[in-house]
């Protein structure tokens, strides 16, 4: 990481000063991590001096200026440090360097591009989004697939007729109401496919 990047605080004016140590409290960026902000804590299980923070389920260690230590080590192997105090010149020069525009906390998101490189056009969709479409897709298939199998033992006579009619009943209000989500669904893709060249040669 450039010199640049670990001297914008008001305490690294210059790259001739020594860095400002980091401490317990510290809002820091670690972009081998995330681009996101950590704050830095004591060890959480109170066995090592170094400093953690807590990514995605794990902790990780490093002592005050910045610099990593392995879970096995009590000292860093590393020639670079990997934590940088959390100022907008800091996130800034990351973001440049990393090739990511946010410029500043609010605005950082993750962005998965699995578009073509002829694609014309493209739509961002919140992945809270696609998730539930992909819900909805998958409990329409489990329904479909109920209903073939209750379809295969109505044909092969493994149920009585009683039970039969008893099941088609329940069925059809399965049905029923699979068809309205999946509707519900189609029609705010539609909205949204209104406003490409797809939805326009849809008219």
């Amino acid at each position: 990481m450039p010199n640049s990047i670990r001297t914008t605080s008001n305490t690294q004016t210059t790259t001739n000063h020594t860095p400002a140590p980091f401490k317990a409290g510290d809002s820091v960026l670690c972009p081998s991590l995330s681009l996101n902000p950590f704050v830095l804590t004591a060890d959480p299980y109170g066995k090592r001096n170094n400093l953690t923070l807590e990514f995605e389920g794990s902790y990780f260690y490093y002592d005050d200026k910045g610099y990593f230590v392995k879970a096995s080590d009590t000292e860093t192997g590393d020639f670079q440090p990997s934590l940088y105090h959390d100022t907008k010149a800091n996130r800034q020069a990351i973001a440049t360097l990393y090739g990511n525009a946010p410029t500043d906390q609010s605005s950082q998101r993750k962005v998965i591009d699995t578009t073509e490189a002829d694609d014309k056009e493209v739509i961002l969709i919140s992945a809270f989004d696609l998730s539930d479409i992909a819900c909805d897709i998958s409990g329409a298939i489990t329904v479909l697939n109920d209903i073939g199998q209750l379809l295969g033992l109505i044909h092969y006579k493994k149920i009585d007729a009683h039970t039969a009619i008893s099941m088609a009943r329940l069925t059809q209000d399965a049905t029923v109401t699979w068809s309205n989500l999946l509707d519900d669904q189609l029609e705010a893709i539609k909205e949204t496919l209104a406003m490409t060249r797809y939805g326009r040669e849809g008219k």
